[in-house]
């Protein structure tokens, strides 16, 4: 393809002119790594961009990037309005770019604010009081007698050894809607809440028998490996039991299953309400699942990335509905959305964010997908 061939394409890319066919050829030419130099320098030239703000490796954001595109194909024909646009948000997402993004996207003007809801994080103490933990603080954790109990380091909650009393002792942390946290367990089991989530634990845990633990909401796990005391999670009707691993629990109760995926390890997964359930066990990359109302568990092999990403702060997305994205959305950032648009509801999107507020997150969908919203009474209404 001539040069000046080629830079037309990519001005056409750039400002949101280009159709199926030309980002179908863009897309080819970027295929051969001989073309990544020139890609990168026509942005240099032509965007002024700085990619000193941007850390990323080219490289692999490009192979990332064919990879993404070459699994989207299916996705691109679901859309016909602007569906287009979906292939320069996914450039400009997978590059790290977004200095292009708010250039050559315009950004419509909301007059109407949105305020997410900024709510506590609790710790339910054994002795019935509960604490305001800060999301960034240092401080220590006394029961209403005074008695030591743990310390607060910033976003971990630290829990430390402590003389046995022979009996468990269990506080509950709880994490609101657009915040996230950790905690560390006597143990040195470490485990990272997401928004909406909470776990009861033991303040000491016996030296004998199992350590168990249960969530509510979605939580990753280091446990601490203890071959006489395995670890088990409860979430829901689905138990997990460990030595030592790494793994990702997945029990809001909105959602149609509770989930576990394996990062490091093994675990065993049975069924909390039937003693007669046996135990399925899973391996690095595999994801296991109950579905609600039903007592089978199920397993499939799974990119573990995007259900641990969120531990990073990011939000990903891959192939899923539009009405699971909006609930993740609201945990993320504790906004309200209403769907009045059932037919998008039930369509798939895959994106990908990390520290874009909620205004530029809608602001992405509307500019790639052509969804329409508004803002009404703090509430996110999709038309």
């Amino acid at each position: 393809m001539k040069q000046n061939e080629i830079e037309l394409l990519l001005t056409k890319y750039f400002t949101n002119q280009a159709n199926q066919e030309d980002i179908e050829v863009l897309t080819k030419w970027l295929e051969d790594v001989n073309n990544h130099t020139a890609f990168t320098e026509f942005v240099k030239a032509n965007y002024a961009i700085d990619f000193s703000l941007s850390s990323f490796n080219t490289k692999d954001a490009k192979i990332r990037l064919f990879q993404k595109i070459s699994k989207e194909k299916n996705i691109f024909h679901q859309r016909i309005v602007a569906s287009y646009f979906k292939y320069a948000a996914l450039l400009v997402l997978f590059l790290g770019l977004g200095y292009i993004f708010q250039k050559t996207f315009v950004t419509k003007q909301n007059t109407t604010v949105l305020v997410a809801k900024d709510e506590a994080i609790t710790l339910k103490l054994a002795d019935g009081s509960t604490q305001i933990i800060s999301a960034n603080g240092n401080k220590n954790i006394t029961d209403k007698f005074g008695k030591l109990i743990g310390t607060q380091n910033d976003s971990m909650l630290i829990y430390g050894k402590q003389l046995s009393s022979g009996k468990l002792v269990y506080n509950t942390l709880t994490i609101p809607y657009g915040k996230r946290f950790n905690i560390q367990l006597e143990d040195g089991t470490i485990v990272y809440l997401n928004s909406g989530s909470s776990l009861t634990y033991p303040v000491q845990f016996l030296k004998n028998g199992n350590r168990h633990v249960s969530v509510i909401g979605e939580a990753f796990f280091e446990v601490t490996k203890d071959e006489g005391r395995p670890f088990i999670v409860n979430a829901q009707k689905l138990n997990v039991k460990v030595l030592g691993t790494k793994f990702n629990v997945n029990s809001y109760a909105d959602e149609a299953s509770t989930d576990v995926v394996l990062v490091e390890g093994k675990v065993g997964l049975y069924n909390s309400l039937n003693a007669k359930s046996k135990m399925v066990k899973l391996v690095p990359g595999l994801k296991g699942s109950i579905v609600n109302g039903q007592d089978n568990i199920f397993t499939e092999q799974v990119n573990v990335n995007p259900y641990t990403a969120w531990v990073k702060g990011k939000l990903v997305f891959r192939n899923i509905s539009f009405n699971n994205i909006i609930k993740r959305l609201e945990r993320h950032y504790n906004v309200t959305f209403i769907n009045n648009n059932k037919t998008l509801g039930r369509e798939v999107f895959s994106a990908s964010f990390k520290d874009e507020s909620i205004a530029e997150v809608l602001e992405y969908f509307s500019e790639s997908y052509a969804i329409e919203y508004r803002i009404k009474d703090n509430k996110i209404i999709i038309e």
